[in-house]
């Protein structure tokens, strides 16, 4: 018997290792711009067709109250290791502008998502939003159309919204002529015309379908429920969907399994137990199953979810049911039933405490980039990190 000679041991060796060694870390980030004190909070971020990170906040003397608030962007370009400085994305003077959400339409057109808060209520919230076909250069884009998003849900609204309290048997058996029971008050506000056209409110990315229909995640602080804005024309016009109904389910972060079902899985803005909350749509968006409690924690905050380029899930999300002190990511290979991969992300030892709102996107090359409210004793200000999901795997 022969064996190879030494040298070619150490070769193999070293190229066996060479990849390890050269592996992105699991998880990086970078702070888009320095903390400061003013209120920096809901982040969005879309990759652009030159490879280019944008991404939007708004920003502010506080949220809904504070008439200074404005939607503020920044943009990392590809292969840079800075982001630009903070450009303004939008502002209606006069009125706190919030919740920006980014979206990139299938015929390559930039689209701004945000609302300006009437009265300083957020169910009085009007939704907005611009274009620009031009938005790869330097600062922001160059907007060429601006609007409002008007959306009408009809009577229907109020019939699903009764079917769903019917179905999720709420305990009403304790009520007095001054404290009416919870779904009696929405049932009489879903009936009228004027609250159920206004205050819907993104939050989260919209999901386009294979067929070119997009849907865009809407939520009410008035109703405590959530709907999808829907576009059959590239986003150029919106209709309603009937409502997603339940204990408080709002905030919705869309995925599509591979049969053509819609999970929109929720922030729990209802009673203990704190949990994501998740609603099915079998029929494109258009209608929603009643929003039921899941086994991963939420304690009243917002999350993302994707679906990744090998098929897995991943949700990013505040592991907790009282508090925003993590940020962790987690993987599902079945479609989001189960969630049994979990990697803590944040806090990373820098004296951050308060982490949420998290934007998730996969770019054309795998990483996942975040970006999300992080706060602290230093300040208030938008995080990057970028994650490598393929390192995401069980101990």
């Amino acid at each position: 018997m022969t064996f190879p000679p030494l040298g070619l041991f150490a070769l193999l060796a070293s190229l066996s290792v060479a990849p390890l060694a050269k592996a992105a870390p699991l998880y990086s980030t970078a702070d888009i711009f320095p903390p400061g004190k003013k209120h920096t909070h809901s982040s969005s971020i879309v990759q652009c067709p030159n490879g280019d990170l944008l991404a939007c906040w708004y920003h502010g003397s506080g949220e809904r109250t504070a008439d200074d608030v404005v939607v503020q962007g920044a943009r990392l370009k590809k292969g840079a290791k800075r982001w630009s400085p903070v450009f303004e994305m939008a502002d209606t003077p006069g009125f706190p502008d919030c919740n920006p959400i980014l979206h990139i339409d299938p015929k390559g057109r930039l689209r701004l998502f945000w609302v300006a808060v009437l009265a300083n209520r957020w169910e009085c919230s009007l939704l907005k939003v611009k274009r620009a076909e031009d938005f790869q250069g330097q600062g922001p884009p160059i907007w060429s159309w601006q609007d409002i998003v008007p959306l009408k849900p009809g009577p229907e609204f109020a019939q699903t919204m009764e079917q769903r309290f019917d179905e999720i048997k709420l305990n009403t058996a304790m009520w007095a002529e001054y404290a009416r029971p919870y779904e009696d008050l929405l049932l009489k506000a879903a009936r009228d015309p004027f609250k159920r056209q206004t205050g819907w409110m993104p939050r989260t990315h919209p999901l386009t379908l294979p067929g070119g229909r997009i849907l865009l995640p809407l939520y009410s602080d008035g109703f405590n429920a959530s709907l999808v804005a829907i576009s059959d024309d590239h986003g150029d016009t919106w209709r309603a969907s009937r409502p997603i109904i339940g204990l408080g389910p709002i905030q919705p972060s869309l995925a599509r399994r591979r049969d053509g079902t819609i999970v929109a899985f929720c922030r729990d803005s209802g009673p203990p137990p704190g949990r994501v909350m998740a609603s099915l749509s079998r029929d494109n968006g258009e209608t929603w199953s009643a929003a039921r409690d899941t086994a991963l924690p939420n304690p009243g905050s917002s999350l993302d979810v994707t679906v990744l380029q090998d098929g897995r899930w991943l949700i990013v999300y505040n592991d907790s049911t009282r508090s925003r002190d993590n940020l962790t990511a987690a993987l599902s290979a079945d479609e989001g039933r189960t969630w049994p991969i979990k990697r803590r992300l944040e806090p990373q030892g820098d004296g951050a405490t308060s982490f949420g709102y998290p934007a998730v996107l996969q770019a054309a090359d795998g990483a996942v980039h975040l970006t999300y409210t992080c706060n602290g004793p230093r300040g208030n200000r938008i995080r990057h990190g970028v994650l490598q999901p393929a390192q995401l795997i069980a101990k």
